[in-house]
């Protein structure tokens, strides 16, 4: 099987994907938690998840790369726990990760960018260490959108020039956001148990809700960034995706740095199903309003947390009112160039780009493979920022702080005396569109990715078969806080339906 069969590059089969489709195994895991999974062996798990991805992924395209020494890590672990007690919770668990985050094993790291195929990285991220510390399993790397969404202003969530086009598993037409696409997309498929996806604003929460999933964007900080491709180090994280709030905060506890001096072992234990009751809930009503069904989904839900006990405020907008002028827009184009720069330089002698500007000449001499569909305007504008010592990014990054924090999340939550906010995480999918770009209808992201604040989000429900998410975001270091809110509205609710992998969305009459 070449590496474009693989990675789905052929046309789609109208409707369901036939029960024929499905992996050739006597175990049916799909939807399994990771306490399910933990009964079966790391090299059971391991052939499972690889069969499913290679009987599903070339409908749906989200696994760029599979780990070949998969099995013989999994052989190792199953080994390893013969002998004596299991490392944690993930010991045997297969796990893809996102393709901006660097092993050093013969998987490669390209961020979906062709410019850095065939260049391995030379050393393990500290997300890569922390999961094999765990007894993870590295099954692959998951597709993206090319450079974590920072190339064009017109781009198409999901796309890369090496990895093709990840689709929403609920529809295969429609979009799964990104930039995270792959790790949200198999997540909900069933391709892995957990995945790690990484944000600057909105590339975990937003895949994470448009296909159906728990994600966690953690407080700045909390999860080595040392790396990860960068876009920019204000901004910039790892965070856990998966099928339940249970087996993110298991994944959390993996990831979650000890140097961090905010890193909880087991963040588990915070996982209430009664966490509703008595929490002072603030709606960011200023992030309504993307349709209709949305609001009416929204207001069921908080309706639903009304009932399980929580006391809503609403609105609870702060003073700033969530408008954040052009700072962040400044503060990540400056760091871009420069963190960009400094992570070429240190992939090693057989890097065939070394800066940005090599990047942008690679694309513009690749222009066929590279940019088919949309330029690379924000490279470009990237590269005419200067230093980070230059007063207009000075400037900006102390009113993106400002605004966010001061003005923003925290004036909120102290005026309100709230243990968080809630709004909905973003819109249903839009269809896939190489011609215009994207066109979804905005999201509530941004607050608590400027400020470096926690966010998570839950599955809320479907707008015609669609998935939508709600958020829970709040002060910096409140994981423990949003996982019990979180915890206790999955618990209540239960929305989640495992996707279909439909031709298209159906308008049932």
């Amino acid at each position: 099987m070449n590496r474009r069969t693989f990675l789905g590059y052929g046309s789609l089969l109208a409707g369901a994907v036939p029960a024929a489709a499905a992996p050739a195994e006597s175990l049916r895991l799909e939807e399994a938690e990771i306490g399910e999974l933990r009964r079966h062996t790391a090299q059971t798990l391991t052939r499972y998840y690889t069969a499913r991805i290679r009987a599903l992924n070339r409908r749906l395209g989200a696994v760029i790369e599979m780990n070949p020494d998969a099995m013989k890590i999994a052989a190792g672990l199953d080994a390893e726990r013969r002998k004596k007690q299991p490392r944690g919770p993930l010991h045997g668990i297969p796990v893809l990760i996102k393709d901006n985050i660097d092993t050093a094993d013969r998987m490669m790291t390209t961020a979906g960018s062709l410019a850095l195929e065939g260049s391995p990285a030379t050393r393990d991220s500290a997300v890569a260490e922390r999961l094999r510390a765990a007894g993870a399993v590295i099954l692959g790397k998951t597709n993206l959108s090319e450079w974590a969404n920072y190339r064009s202003t017109h781009s198409v969530s999901g796309w890369s020039g090496r990895g093709g086009q990840t689709r929403n598993p609920y529809a295969l037409d429609r979009n799964p956001c990104g930039s995270s696409s792959g790790s949200g997309a198999a997540v909900s498929a069933n391709l892995c148990a957990v995945a790690v996806g990484t944000e600057t604003d909105g590339s975990v929460v937003c895949p994470s809700s448009i296909c159906g999933i728990v994600g966690i964007k953690p407080t700045l900080g909390l999860i080595g960034g040392a790396g990860i491709i960068p876009i920019a180090h204000s901004q910039d994280t790892a965070g856990p995706m998966a099928r339940t709030v249970t087996d993110a905060a298991i994944l959390l506890g993996a990831l979650a740095d000890p140097a961090s001096g905010k890193a909880e072992a087991d963040y588990t234990k915070f996982l209430d199903p009664r966490g509703l009751r008595g929490k002072r809930l603030g709606v960011a009503r200023k992030f309504f309003g993307i349709s209709p069904a949305v609001d009416k989904l929204m207001e069921d839900a908080i309706a639903e947390m009304k009932r399980q006990g929580a006391d809503i405020v609403d609105p609870a907008d702060p003073p700033s009112e969530w408008k954040f002028e052009d700072a962040e827009g400044i503060v990540l184009a400056y760091e871009f160039k420069t963190d960009l720069n400094a992570y070429l330089q240190g992939r090693g002698a057989t890097a065939r780009v070394r800066s940005l500007k090599d990047l942008i000449a690679f694309n513009e001499k690749e222009r066929r493979r590279e940019m088919p569909y949309f330029e690379q305007e924000l490279l470009e504008r990237a590269a005419e920022k200067g230093p980070l010592t230059d007063r207009v990014y000075l400037d900006a990054l102390e009113r993106s702080r400002l605004l966010s924090r001061t003005e923003g999340i925290d004036a909120a939550l102290q005026k309100h005396k709230l243990d968080a906010l809630i709004a909905p995480t973003a819109g249903p999918a839009w269809t896939i569109d190489w011609v215009n770009g994207d066109h979804d209808s905005g999201g509530c992201s941004t607050p608590a990715a400027m400020a470096g604040y926690p966010h998570i989000t839950v599955p809320a429900g479907f707008i015609f078969g669609l998935p939508v998410g709600i958020s829970f975001f709040g002060a910096a270091w409140s994981e423990p806080a949003l996982l019990k809110l979180a915890y206790a509205f999955e618990q209540a609710t239960k929305v989640r339906k495992a996707p279909r992998m439909l031709q298209e969305v159906r308008f049932e009459a």
